[in-house]
C-alpha cells in the first residue's frame, strides 16, 4: 500500500485494497476509528438536556455514543454504555434533564459523563474511580451540523481551514435543511471507489453529459490540502454561478460549484442555492450508503432541475458499480493517474497508504 509523492510516477491503490475484506477490516480501525464523521445535524440537541442516542458507523465501527446539551448549553458526546454491566443507557433521543439514568441496575451520571450515584454499593471498596465515568468522545459543531471522532490523528479545525477560507464569505448561519434534496442510495461497491469517482471530473464528459453541459470543462481545476481537496466547476455561459468578493481567491471566475472532500469520506458541495452534503458509509467491504442531504440558504430557492442532483448520483452509481465488478478480474492489478485530471485521487490515495502503514 504505497503510493508515490510524485503522481507522474505513481500507481494507484492495488485491486485487492477494494476487494479483500482483510484489508477492510484494517481500514475500520486505521481510517474510520481516526477521522471525523459528521452525526445529524445541530438541531437534534437544541436545548439543555437534550439527548440523542446513535451508533457510529453501525455495521462498521459499531460504536453506541450519546450525544448530550448540558444545563450551561455545552455540547457533549459521551460514550453511551454504562461502566457497570455495559447495558445502553439511552435508548431513545429526548430530554435527560439533570442525568443519565441506566435503567438496567440505576447507575446515575452526571450530563459531563462523571458517575452520580449507583444503589447498592455502599460497601464496594475503591468505589468510584474515573473508570465508572462515562469517556468523553472529541465533538464539533460546525455549520449547524455535529462531528465526532473516536480517536483523531488530526485535529477537525486543521482539515476543515481550507473551507472555511473559500466558503467564508457565504451566510452559513442561513443554511437550513431542504427536505426535497435528501435521499439515500445504496450502492453494490467498496465505499473506496465512491470516493475515487468523486474526486476527479475526469470522467464528467464520458459519464456525465449534462452535467457537461453546465460546466466549462476545459476550466475544471483542483486544489490540494493536508486533508481535503477542492475540486473547482467553472460554468458554462448562462449557467448560475457565484457572486464572489474581490478577496476571495477564485474571484474572477464563474464559480458553478466548489466540489469539497474531507478525508476519508465528507462530501461538502457548495452552490449558489446552498449545500449538498454526501455522507460515504460503508455497510461493508462490497456495498456503500451514500446519503445525500441538502441545505438552502435563506431566500435562496432550491432548484434541483439547475443541479441534476438525483440523475447525476445515479450516473455515479452506475459506473461505480461497474468497476466494483471489474476490480474482481484476477488481471487487474493496479492502473496509473492522470497528472493533469486525477489529482485528487493521488491525494486520497496516498491518505489511504499513510493510515494504512
Amino acid at each position: 500500500m504505497q503510493i508515490d509523492k510524485n503522481i507522474h510516477r505513481a500507481f494507484t491503490l492495488p485491486g485487492h485494497f477494494y476487494r479483500d475484506k482483510g484489508v477492510f477490516d484494517e481500514v475500520k480501525e486505521k481510517i474510520f476509528a481516526a477521522t471525523w464523521h459528521y452525526v445529524a445535524d445541530a438541531d437534534v440537541v437544541k436545548n439543555p438536556g437534550d439527548v440523542y442516542p446513535f451508533t457510529l458507523l453501525e455495521g462498521v465501527l459499531d460504536e453506541p455514543l450519546v450525544l448530550v446539551r448540558d444545563r450551561e448549553s455545552t455540547l457533549r458526546c459521551l460514550s453511551n454504555v454504562c461502566t457497570h454491566r455495559g447495558k445502553v443507557i439511552v435508548e431513545q433521543p429526548g430530554n435527560a434533564r439533570l442525568m443519565l439514568r441506566c435503567g438496567y441496575h440505576g447507575r446515575c451520571f452526571r450530563l459531563d459523563g462523571s458517575f452520580k450515584s449507583m444503589p447498592e454499593f455502599g460497601q464496594a471498596e475503591g468505589f468510584p474511580t474515573a473508570a465508572d465515568d462515562l469517556p468523553q468522545v472529541h465533538v464539533r459543531e460546525w455549520l449547524g451540523m455535529i462531528f465526532v471522532s473516536l480517536n483523531p490523528t488530526f485535529e477537525f479545525e486543521e482539515a476543515t481551514r481550507p473551507i472555511r477560507e473559500r466558503t467564508g464569505f457565504l451566510p452559513m448561519d442561513t443554511l437550513c435543511f431542504e427536505p426535497q434534496g435528501t435521499q439515500d442510495y445504496i450502492v453494490q461497491a467498496n465505499w473506496a471507489l465512491y470516493c475515487d469517482n468523486f474526486l476527479e471530473g475526469f470522467h464528467i464528459p464520458f459519464v456525465h453529459p449534462a452535467l457537461n453541459e453546465a460546466l466549462d470543462f476545459g476550466q475544471y481545476d483542483y486544489a490540494l490540502f493536508r486533508y481535503c481537496n477542492l475540486q473547482i466547476g467553472i460554468a458554462d455561459e448562462g449557467q448560475p454561478h457565484f457572486d464572489l468578493p474581490a478577496d476571495q481567491p477564485d474571484f474572477g471566475k464563474k464559480i458553478y460549484a466548489w466540489y469539497f472532500w474531507l478525508f476519508p469520506n465528507l462530501m461538502l458541495n457548495f452552490y449558489p442555492w446552498g449545500l449538498s452534503l454526501n455522507i460515504i458509509e460503508p455497510l461493508n467491504h462490497e456495498r456503500t450508503r451514500v446519503r445525500f442531504r441538502s441545505y438552502r440558504f435563506e431566500n435562496q430557492p432550491f432548484n434541483r432541475s439547475v443541479n441534476q442532483l438525483e440523475k447525476t448520483e445515479l450516473e455515479d452509481e452506475a459506473v461505480v458499480e461497474s468497476v466494483q465488478r471489474g476490480i474482481q478480474s484476477r488481471f487487474y492489478l493496479r492502473g496509473r493517474f492522470s497528472p493533469t485530471m486525477e489529482k485528487g485521487v493521488h491525494h486520497f490515495h496516498g491518505l489511504v497508504a499513510d493510515f494504512l502503514k
